[in-house]
């Protein structure tokens, strides 16, 4: 059997607060409206927690079978790759947690919806969509990530679902514009995969991985990365301007200083290995973003 500290490192802690960031967000956001429930927004965190480490399983198995985690890979070493877990003990722990999520997933909605089963489904059918989209980046002859579809699929589960998914479930109605603080952070988040792939572009381009950064070149993708990083601050300033109520609504503008002094020392990065410490700041400064941004809504 694995280690325990193998599990812990396959589970890729340094990810999980960026899964936390449109949780958080969408519930910020429900509190602000006056309509939430504490139960449906810790289901809600324990359900993306188990399906960010699905996904991490998921990937390290998945990148395993296909020979892309190699010793020419420049990130941190995975466990199938370094045979600290077995494919098969991996490939189990995929199904474990996929049925973790779903079990937690169908609570969440018994708690959000009650009775009403239609509503109940809908959600029920994205939570299996996010299940499969988990499994599917790397797993499998089809799998999206090798074909330049991660980014996008990032965009939707950790931006646009996350945020206004959680949202809805706590208030049972939709408004425009938490789709603004919703793209700010799945831009956000797809800065995080596109300094992942930015870093791994030389490797992915040799074993067939068809990502956007090795699709662009490492200049362009430079250039890409500055978009979702203006294009979230810029989302997130629109919908303060037309909810603006008192200065305290700008307090997650303390963070633009460091967004941005990020995005000069990326642009000043040679060697790929330089990418791999600035995946764990903008997660982090992710989550950061959105709680300073909730609270600059409730003061």
């Amino acid at each position: 059997m694995a280690k325990t500290s193998s599990w812990i490192k396959a589970f890729r802690l340094r990810t999980l607060p960026l899964a936390m960031a449109s949780i958080i967000m969408g519930s910020f956001l429900a509190v602000y409206d006056g309509v939430y429930s504490w139960t449906v927004i810790i289901l809600t965190m324990v359900t993306t927690l188990f399906l960010q480490i699905l996904s991490n399983l998921a990937n390290d198995y998945g990148d395993s079978e296909k020979g892309t985690d190699n010793k020419l890979r420049i990130g941190p070493e995975r466990t199938v790759q370094s045979g600290e877990i077995a494919p098969g003990q991996m490939k189990t722990a995929v199904i474990v947690f996929a049925v973790l999520s779903l079990i937690s997933g169908i609570s969440l909605l018994y708690f959000a919806f009650g009775d009403d089963i239609w509503k109940a489904l809908i959600f029920l059918l994205i939570g299996i969509g996010a299940i499969l989209a988990a499994i599917k980046y790397t797993v499998g002859n089809k799998a999206y990530g090798y074909s330049g579809f991660g980014d996008l699929f990032v965009f939707i589960f950790f931006g646009l679902v996350g945020v206004v998914g959680t949202y809805y479930l706590n208030t049972h109605f939709f408004r425009w514009d938490i789709l603004l603080p919703a793209i700010s952070v799945g831009f956000f988040s797809v800065g995080v995969l596109n300094l992942n792939n930015m870093r791994d572009i030389t490797n992915d381009i040799n074993s067939g991985k068809r990502t956007v950064a090795s699709r662009f070149g490492l200049t362009r993708a430079k250039l890409y990365h500055e978009f979702l990083i203006h294009g979230g601050g810029t989302a997130s300033t629109i919908f303060i301007v037309l909810n603006y109520s008192s200065p305290w609504n700008l307090l997650y503008m303390l963070l633009m200083p460091i967004f941005l002094l990020d995005l000069i020392k990326i642009q000043k990065i040679k060697e790929k290995a330089m990418f791999d410490p600035f995946l764990k700041r903008l997660a982090i400064s992710t989550l950061l973003f959105s709680i300073l941004f909730g609270i600059g809504l409730l003061l």
